[in-house]
């Protein structure tokens, strides 16, 4: 079953929702996995052990990583569009 969740930060303004997005066909065998580093030390080694995990668990055909520039700044929209269109999971990662 699947459920949509919505995420809001407290401290960012809320946006308006315009339409769902389609549902994604997921091959269980062939998942894409998109990793975003949020810029503080150490995320990139805590995403590649995620990663580890995950690979060990799941067919993991392809991988984006990508990692803000500023700690204190969201993702730029189109990293987020990027990660959204490549990827079937995003997994983010803050450490320090």
């Amino acid at each position: 079953m699947r459920k949509t969740v919505f995420l809001v930060s407290p401290e960012a303004p809320l946006q308006s929702v315009v339409g769902a997005a389609p549902p994604r066909r997921l091959d269980p065998h062939a998942l894409r996995l998109g990793m975003l580093d949020n810029g503080k030390a150490n995320g990139d080694q805590l995403l590649a052990f995620v990663l580890e995990a995950l690979k060990a668990q799941a067919s993991v055909v392809s991988v984006i990583a990508r990692r803000k520039s500023a700690v204190s700044l969201p993702a730029p929209p189109a990293m987020l569009a990027q990660l959204a269109a490549e990827a079937d999971f995003v997994v983010s990662a803050i450490a320090d």
